[in-house]
């Protein structure tokens, strides 16, 4: 865990592959423990830490978690996330090439809960929910395509589902497609950008992973110059 961000309102943290947002029938210590810690300790916070949960990731995902340390600022960040008033920018890194270089990717997503899984399809069937994401290729190396996904529609491993629909498994994935397994369990999609208005002091705010923790995460990003891309809308 890296704390990006914080005030008094809020905790931005980047997680790595493996940490739990939630916890989970595997007992681990879920990730917003960490950072109750953290803040317990840095502040000399006696008894209990509030701390909201506001989304979240998949575990093999890494990259910006947002938290609430305030009521206000949890109810709010509620709603905008809610409203798609939250800008979420991702990377994932592909093996194959998309067919177009940018575009827009519209399917309607299927969850399996018993496989933890979701399913794309070109229509509405029963039981789906549509999906919406923008995505343009912002890079190459000899072996592997970076792609900049942001996200219109929140849904169950919407990314992944839908790069994967494309043809485009992302790295690691092996549950959607992908070849081989990352060594460390890991998949190469990072939550790369967050851009919002503060819920309490209503200034912008717009955090990303810093450069050294993307070749953490895969040492592939190495690879991409770290470069500013501008912002979907």
């Amino acid at each position: 865990m890296h704390v990006i961000y914080e005030d008094n309102h809020l905790v931005i943290v980047s997680k790595s592959s493996g940490e739990i947002v939630q916890g989970d029938k595997t007992g681990d210590t879920p990730l917003p423990e960490a950072v109750k810690e953290y803040i317990r300790e840095k502040y000399h916070k006696p008894g209990n830490v509030y701390l909201g949960i506001v989304h979240r990731l998949d575990r093999p995902v890494s990259g910006l978690v947002v938290f609430a340390r305030t009521s206000k600022a949890l109810s709010r960040l509620n709603g905008m996330f809610r409203d798609g008033e939250v800008h979420k920018t991702y990377w994932a890194l592909t093996k194959e090439m998309p067919p177009h270089p940018e575009g827009v990717l519209e399917n309607w997503l299927v969850r399996n809960e018993k496989q933890n899984k979701s399913y794309a399809y070109d229509r509405e069937v029963p039981h789906s929910k549509k999906a919406i994401l923008k995505y343009r290729v912002a890079g190459h190396t000899d072996n592997y395509h970076l792609l900049e996904v942001h996200l219109m529609t929140g849904r169950h491993h919407q990314i992944r589902c839908q790069l994967a629909a494309m043809g485009c498994p992302i790295k690691g994935d092996l549950k959607y497609g992908a070849r081989r397994s990352n060594p460390d369990g890991s998949i190469s999609l990072v939550a790369k950008r967050l851009e919002f208005v503060h819920p309490v002091s209503k200034e912008p705010v717009c955090v990303e992973v810093p450069a050294s923790l993307l070749a953490e995460y895969d040492p592939i990003y190495r690879d991409f110059p770290a470069a500013n891309f501008t912002p979907f809308r």
